[in-house]
Parts: structure tokens; C-alpha cells; sequence
């Protein structure tokens, strides 16, 4: 994520039918406290190894967001992914989720990668399964939205069970990393 891609995040974060109705996290933010976290980010984020990045169709519009952070102690990388409400259910979202798969085992040296979906959410969950996740368990009371607690489900997909990439190549990877040194955006 880039320091012009925080206009679409504010707009992203302030819409509630972007979080639709499972997700607890709702985070409206205005824009001059998106871009103050931008330009310093908090410790939690910099411990955490955080990172955020914008999902757009090949024409550049941008129809949501993925990111990854380490849950510590074990150095296991999480994932979490939204798509704005218009373009869900076009397969965005699961090609962003084997996108990050392939790059996060490419580029770190991890043994599993995990991610949550709501009991209920039915759309999340076929994400997971498409990419190649395991359900490991019910994570009971992991969220508290619209007055409820709510339960989640724990997904998991091991180095060994990913075996190789679906969508990203280590040459493509390799050239990621020229474009972000050269600040140009990859082209994948």
C-alpha cells in the first residue's frame, strides 16, 4: 500500500457495507488520521510486521485490500483480506488470497500461514478452501460485532501442503522486488 492509496482505504473504512455483516473489525478512520498512520506507524504495527496491500483489477481500480502480519511467538504469518461489496463473488478475492500464499512462502521463511472467517460467512470460507487452507477448529467468542460475540473459524495451509505456487513465480517475485526498489508498482 501506498501513501496515495489511503484516499481509498478512508473510503473502504467508512463504508459499513464494505465490512459487511461478519466482520468485527470496523475501523472508521478520517483522513488525516489514515495518512498520520501512514507516515508513522505505530510500534504494534512495526512488532507485528504488518503490511497492507491494495487489490485492483488489471484496468487499476481498486476493489479492496490483503494483508499479512506475524503472530508471534511462533513467527506464523495471519492473513486478512476484504473486497468492496460490488465486486465480491467474482473470484478477486481467492486469486488475492493464492497471490499472497505464493509470495509469503517465496519470500519468508514460514511454515504456516492462517486466517479466520466467521462461522457464518459462508463466502470467506470457500476463499480459504480454494486457496488451498485447512479448517483447523472453531475459535469460540473471537469477535464482537453488532452486539454479539461471534464465533470464527481457524484456517491454516502449511509450507508442505502449498508444495508450489499457483499464481506467483519466484522470477515474478524477483521482479517485484526491482519494481519496489525502483518505486514503480509490479506488474504480476
Amino acid at each position: 500500500m501506498e501513501k496515495e492509496d489511503v484516499g481509498f482505504l478512508c473510503e473502504c473504512f467508512n463504508d459499513m457495507s464494505f465490512w459487511g455483516e461478519y466482520d468485527s473489525i470496523v475501523e472508521q478512520r478520517s483522513m488525516s488520521e489514515l495518512m498520520q498512520r501512514f507516515d508513522n506507524p505505530s510500534n504494534l504495527k512495526i512488532l507485528t510486521e504488518r503490511k497492507r496491500f491494495i487489490i485492483q483489477k488489471k484496468d487499476g481500480s481498486r476493489i479492496g485490500f490483503i494483508g499479512h502480519w506475524v503472530t508471534q511467538p511462533n513467527r506464523w504469518m495471519e492473513i486478512g483480506y476484504n473486497i468492496v461489496t460490488k465486486e465480491r463473488g467474482k473470484g478477486y478475492g481467492t486469486e488475492a488470497v493464492q497471490l499472497m500464499v505464493d509470495y509469503l512462502f517465496l519470500s519468508q521463511n514460514i511454515s504456516r500461514i492462517q486466517a479466520m472467517a466467521d462461522v457464518r460467512n459462508k463466502a470467506s470460507q470457500s476463499v480459504l478452501e480454494k486457496a488451498g487452507f485447512r479448517i483447523e477448529g472453531t475459535i469460540r467468542k473471537s469477535g464482537f460485532s453488532r452486539g454479539n460475540w461471534t464465533d470464527a473459524y481457524l484456517y491454516s495451509i502449511l509450507r508442505e501442503e502449498w508444495k508450489e505456487p499457483k499464481i506467483l513465480t519466484k522470477n515474478a517475485l524477483k521482479l517485484s522486488k526491482g519494481a519496489s526498489k525502483n518505486n514503480r508498482k509490479p506488474e504480476v
